[in-house]
């Protein structure tokens, strides 16, 4: 297991912020406990973190693809894991938290990843990290 940097503990505390403003502000999203929110966080690092390695991996077969079938596959399993990871995230909540943490469907969730990416890379452009 690698060492946790500055910025993964970063992200979290930023992950935490906006998951409980969230479940602040949106009724679908429920945690019971702060230390069930803080859980969480540090589970859709480790997913999300996975998520963008993926996508990663999968932005440079696009780019190292030659002929137009490659880059359409490339294109479609991009989009297929970028549409699929949401629920792969709903199922790993549910999963790991049995029903004390909701993260809403689809669309709150989806939402969601988009506030905590957003609100990491603005804190992380503030901080320099």
């Amino acid at each position: 297991m690698g060492r946790v940097s500055a910025a993964d503990v970063v992200d979290v505390f930023v992950y935490v912020v906006v998951l409980n403003l969230a479940i602040e502000y949106f009724p679908r999203v429920v945690s019971e406990s702060f230390t069930m929110s803080l859980l969480t966080a540090v589970l859709l690092k480790v997913v999300l973190e996975g998520v963008v390695f993926l996508k990663d991996r999968v932005k440079a077969r696009s780019k190292a693809a030659t002929t137009p079938a490659g880059k359409t596959v490339a294109a479609v399993a991009l989009w297929a894991l970028l549409f699929g990871s949401k629920f792969v995230v709903l199922e790993i909540i549910g999963w790991v938290f049995a029903g004390h943490v909701k993260l809403g469907g689809f669309f709150a969730v989806t939402g969601l990843i988009l506030v905590l990416m957003v609100a990491r890379s603005a804190v992380r452009r503030l901080l320099v990290c």
